[in-house]
């Protein structure tokens, strides 16, 4: 087996903003077998500032995975616990290497092009007027759940454009999650989350800033709408301590990405004990490419969630690759009739 790597930029049509700061563009790295005529693609989706193996060694550690390709997928991802997007893209590539085509991961009746999944529509952070056309945009285009990020504008102005989705909107109409990125201070945390509160909002994503265990437990504790632990999550290895984690926040519900917790495995351990705790979950996307979000959208499915997934990203580049995957009054499905098209990497 060869195994080579290439790094990709990814060009945000729009600057993307979050509460970290503005996306111009987006690094990632894909991982490319080859054996017996037969080609794997995996994605190694690294976010800068956020994921857990940003770290100078990252890609002498993926030149050590192809060096050391031989020694199996298992070995491999025991070896890079702390490599988290490299495991989702050695994960994805060897399942890609044995599969009917390179990108037919997990055959289902998504990928027959039958069945479809409910998604939220994501509003990025800007100014009032940016951020109400793309609300106009996503509601236009027949989403049922959006997912607006807050935490980059004043406060108020943002209730106001939460006022005016309400205004148009129930919440049996329209379902709100908001994604604060740990925007809020601890000691104001809970008052901004009584005054969103008037909104009928479904969840806020990890509304202060990871690894504070005690205060993020106490807004968990009795909470104006329910919370959603995110941030969190990442670099938190082993069963045991995400039982631990877990028990001691006591969240409503976790948020996946699998690029950033350590791929298929990771995730399914996340959700193992999220479920045993009774903890709702629901999967996202982390700005990778077609190719990730392919691999992360066909894996949700044979999970059947009942909840809108964060599944929506691959419309965010002007440099991204053609896929069968398409968007659909709020769903995401599998156009089996579209071809892929990967010439970029060549």
């Amino acid at each position: 087996m060869k195994a080579t790597y290439k790094k990709y930029l990814l060009n945000f049509k729009h600057p993307s903003g979050t509460s970290r700061g503005i996306l111009t563009e987006k690094e990632t790295w894909f991982l490319l077998l080859e054996e017996n005529g037969k080609t794997g693609i995996g994605e190694c989706g690294i976010l800068r500032s956020l994921s857990v193996d940003d770290r100078p060694d990252y890609e002498e550690k993926l030149n050590w995975v192809c060096e050391n390709i031989h020694l199996g997928k298992d070995q491999l991802l025991d070896e890079l616990i702390h490599f988290p997007s490299i495991q989702f893209g050695v994960e994805t590539a060897f399942l890609s290497l044995v599969s009917k085509t390179p990108f037919d991961l997990f055959p289902s009746e998504f990928t027959e092009g039958t069945k479809s999944m409910q998604i939220n529509g994501l509003v990025w952070m800007g100014e009032e007027d940016f951020m109400k056309s793309q609300i106009e945009e996503k509601l236009a285009e027949g989403f049922t759940c959006i997912k607006l990020k807050i935490g980059a504008i004043d406060f108020k102005r943002e209730l106001e454009l939460l006022r005016f989705i309400r205004q148009n909107f129930t919440a049996d109409q329209i379902e709100i999650r908001v994604d604060a990125n740990g925007a809020f201070k601890p000691d104001d945390a809970l008052e901004k989350m009584e005054q969103l509160s008037q909104f009928n909002l479904h969840s806020i994503e990890q509304p202060i800033k990871a690894n504070q265990v005690s205060r993020m437990r106490l807004l968990c504790d009795n909470p104006p709408f329910p919370i959603a632990l995110d941030e969190e999550l990442i670099g938190v290895y082993g069963v045991e301590n995400k039982q631990e984690l877990l028990e001691k926040i006591k969240p409503q519900y976790i948020i996946l990405k699998p690029s950033l917790v350590g791929g298929f495995s990771g995730t399914i351990e996340w959700i193992s004990v999220a479920e045993k705790l009774n903890i709702g979950w629901w999967i996202t996307s982390a700005l990778e490419s077609n190719v990730g979000l392919n691999a992360i959208t066909q894996f949700t499915y044979t999970l059947k969630s009942s909840l809108p997934q964060g599944l929506g990203t691959g419309s965010l580049y002007t440099n991204n690759f053609d896929c069968p995957l398409e968007i659909n009054r709020g769903q995401i499905q599998y156009n089996p009739s579209k071809k892929w098209n990967i010439e970029n990497l060549a």
